[in-house]
């Protein structure tokens, strides 16, 4: 235990008859630890300096990925005998350096820069530590236009869906409505995992799904004929597994598990790296849930919907993030010099 951890704006006192603060850090830790149960690992008051820095982020998104980088970061501290709040520039420095020596991403390396220095303006701010150790250390530079998700051309993700409605098993339709929400509308994996049923509605004759974008921002998404009819299938099975009449007197997540529970994200994963080994995806190993959402908005460029209304389908607040995405963006098939030689012609 680091005994500069003493020093916590709320300290954690034993629990006891009206120990108003045990109990709101009891709380506090119960909440953290439900979601993130990566903090779990980790000794008592760096599990509570952690937890109260978490609650502090809105975005579950944020909270999620800024939880494993700091675990793992006060890992790498400890295999070092350093105190979280003992840390200074130097370490961070060299931590960085060992990041991308062994091949990590740059933009992952400024990501968990990012939270480092998130979590560590926390600790100033309540005066545990007296300069921020990441004021300084410089960011590794990300090319903008270059991404290094594995995408699938189109005979590949027409051989994955086909995939998908030949699998078999008790979770076969909504195998199928699955790789539809993520193929068809590009959906980000939490965006798929997140929705409740009664999230279903209509809208000016289209049938939506409402979700929760980056930055807390709320969408509807419209749905294809398509995805509509495998969805409404995988329900009908639940209601009727359920001795129900009809899915719309369902509850709980859009995509459960067999027991009802909300699916993981760890089940997309493997659900889209086994489709595509069945649908002879030389990549299989390499793709992801997020495979198919550049796949899909690539598709959708090439298909020649504008990049305004592309941007709009992924959801980006900046059109550069979706040119990122298009991983036909060097076509030579797509480039300009044809457009204005039949202009002129």
């Amino acid at each position: 235990m680091v005994s500069d951890l003493e020093r916590l704006p709320v300290p954690v006192p034993p629990a006891g008859p009206g120990a108003g603060p045990a109990v709101v850090a009891a709380e506090l830790l119960g909440w953290v630890r439900a979601e993130l149960p990566v903090v779990g690992g980790l000794g008592e008051r760096e599990q509570f300096l952690v937890s109260a820095w978490l609650t502090g982020l809105r975005s579950a998104r944020t909270r999620r990925a800024y939880a494993a980088d700091v675990v793992a970061w006060l890992g790498w501290l400890a295999d070092r005998d350093t105190g979280v709040l003992a840390a200074g520039r130097v370490h961070v420095d060299l931590w960085a350096a060992t990041q991308l020596g062994a091949g990590t991403a740059a933009s992952s390396v400024r990501r968990r820069l990012s939270a480092l220095a998130s979590f560590y303006r926390y600790c100033a701010a309540h005066d545990l530590i007296g300069r921020v150790p990441t004021e300084g250390v410089a960011r590794p530079v990300v090319d903008p236009d270059y991404t290094a998700t594995v995408g699938l051309d189109r005979d590949q993700a027409r051989a994955l869906v086909a995939a998908a409605d030949a699998d078999t098993g008790v979770q076969a339709l909504r195998t199928a409505a699955v790789i539809r929400l993520l193929l068809h509308n590009a959906l980000r994996v939490d965006e798929a995992c997140a929705p409740d049923i009664a999230d279903l509605g209509e809208d000016s004759g289209h049938r939506v799904l409402r979700v929760v974008r980056k930055g807390a921002r709320k969408a509807k998404i419209p749905l294809t004929p398509a995805t509509v009819a495998a969805l409404d299938a995988y329900l009908a099975d639940r209601a009727q597994r359920a001795g129900l009449a009809d899915w719309r007197q369902l509850t709980g997540p859009l995509l459960a598990t067999a027991t009802g529970g909300r699916l993981r994200q760890g089940h997309l994963w493997e659900l889209v790296r086994r489709l595509a080994r069945t649908a002879g995806v030389g990549a299989w190993q390499q793709l992801s849930p997020h495979s198919l959402r550049h796949s899909a908005i690539t598709f959708a460029l090439d298909a020649g919907a504008s990049l305004r209304d592309v941007q709009d389908y992924a959801g980006h607040k900046d059109p550069r993030t979706t040119r990122r995405y298009d991983h036909s963006r060097g076509s030579l098939d797509r480039n300009a010099a044809y457009t204005v030689a039949t202009y002129l012609t």
